[in-house]
């Protein structure tokens, strides 16, 4: 098999903030943005990566989600462990000098984490949590 990942969904709550989020902050592209207000889709990528790409999407819009199931969906996403996405760079320290000067919610400092992996955590404004690993 020859598969690879071309996109993944991260829900939102604020498109704007989302938006802005992951256009001004992360430093990705808007590819698509179809829809309006609470039903919006957001299609982003990281630049050079013109195949792998985020739809940041209204969360709980399927009509078989029960309320209760809407209620806990965004009670998971106000504590921030309804998704997640682990980004990389190369330079740890530089990608989180900029986050936390651009304002991001800022979870983790650079870490060496017992794993093997040295990371830092951030929040969207969804509260998805964002790792971001070292390469290297």
């Amino acid at each position: 098999m020859d598969l690879s990942i071309h996109s993944s969904f991260l829900p939102h709550t604020d498109a704007d903030a989302s938006l802005a989020f992951y256009r001004d902050v992360l430093g990705f592209e808007v590819r698509k943005d179809v829809g309006a207000d609470r039903m919006r889709w957001i299609t982003v990528g990281p630049p050079g990566q013109p195949d792998v790409s985020v739809v940041l999407h209204p969360p709980a819009v399927d009509p078989g989600i029960t309320d209760d199931e809407r209620r806990m969906i965004d009670e998971m996403m106000a504590k921030g462990t309804y998704t997640m996405l682990i980004l990389a760079t190369r330079d740890l320290d530089a990608t989180f000098e900029r986050l936390q000067a651009a304002g991001a919610e800022i979870v983790q400092e650079p870490t060496e984490q017992p794993y093997g992996v040295r990371d830092c955590a951030l929040r969207d404004p969804a509260g998805t949590m964002l790792r971001i690993n070292e390469l290297g």
